[in-house]
């Protein structure tokens, strides 16, 4: 009795904390979204990277492990993608709701999954995947929302594009450098793509009030996710970490609900369940879930 209840909590815990992790970075997003009026969201997203970088280097200290030379092209990469999804669903979720920007971005992941995997279901996963994102494509929506901004839509999707490449060359940096890697893709992502948000700084970025807003934000969406990550994922089987990423669009669409009072429709919220469906598909009956480095990117 004693053993079993042991081992539950060995299974539990790591899926609880996974859970809480995913909570967190949708948080972080609503949370950015304050940012918006005073500085903007290139602005936010330059705040964000440079002090998710700073804590990450507190907490992981990277300087105390060498990165060979050749390793530095596939680092490279991956931090300008990561830096590149992290701006571009920033622009997203300032003209869409949070949600449905979330959903869009998972096609990234969702097609590198589809890619890899090698299953006789995948065109039935591709066709739930193909009418979740046509129904939230539509000009016709049960909410508020009527139509949805091209633009948003354009930077969501492009966001999917960036955390697809972050996932193949992620892959690549984390298989000789770990954990290291997303400490110095996260810094590489402050270096390049930071400096766009800084070129028209608002004299407010200053504020304190502001800055300790920024603040909550990388601790929300990076620094405190990664580290139940390093928790979670060591006590988790590949495939139930890939069925567990697979709800990210559903907190998306909840942390827009909760925090931003964002209420989408009921066709909205079967796509995103939709989306949610053809992940969960293609981690299950696939490979999907070893082609998958990281679920807390954004």
């Amino acid at each position: 009795m004693l053993l079993s209840r042991s081992f539950a909590l060995s299974r539990l815990l790591p899926i609880g904390l996974l859970l809480i992790a995913m909570a967190c970075i949708q948080a972080g997003a609503s949370l950015a979204t304050v940012l918006f009026p005073a500085v903007g969201p290139a602005t936010a997203t330059s705040l964000r990277l440079i002090i998710a970088a700073a804590l990450l280097w507190i907490i992981f200290r990277p300087w105390r492990w060498r990165v060979a030379r050749r390793d530095w092209g596939n680092l490279a990469t991956y931090g300008i993608a990561l830096g590149a999804m992290n701006f571009l669903l920033y622009q997203a979720i300032d003209h869409i709701p949070l949600g449905i920007a979330v959903a869009l971005e998972f096609t990234g992941p969702l097609s590198v999954a589809l890619w890899s995997s090698k299953s006789r279901l995948d065109l039935l996963w591709v066709g739930i995947a193909i009418t979740g994102l046509a129904v939230l494509l539509s000009l016709d929506h049960d909410s508020d929302t009527s139509t949805l901004n091209i633009y948003g839509v354009l930077c969501a999707l492009g966001a999917g594009a960036c955390w697809a490449a972050y996932i193949l060359f992620g892959q690549k940096a984390g298989a000789v450098n770990g954990m290291q890697s997303a400490v110095w893709g996260i810094t590489i992502a402050a270096v390049v793509i930071a400096p766009i948000g800084l070129v028209d700084i608002a004299a407010d970025a200053a504020d304190l009030q502001l800055l300790l807003i920024a603040l909550g934000v990388a601790i929300l969406s990076t620094a405190l996710p990664y580290t139940l990550e390093m928790v979670a994922l060591p006590r988790l089987p590949t495939q139930t970490f890939g069925t567990l990423m697979s709800l990210e669009p559903a907190f998306g669409a909840l942390s827009g609900l909760l925090f931003l009072g964002q209420a989408l429709g009921l066709l909205q919220w079967l796509a995103i369940a939709a989306i949610v469906v053809a992940s969960v598909g293609t981690t299950l009956t696939g490979r999907s879930a070893q082609a998958i480095d990281s679920p807390y990117p954004n």
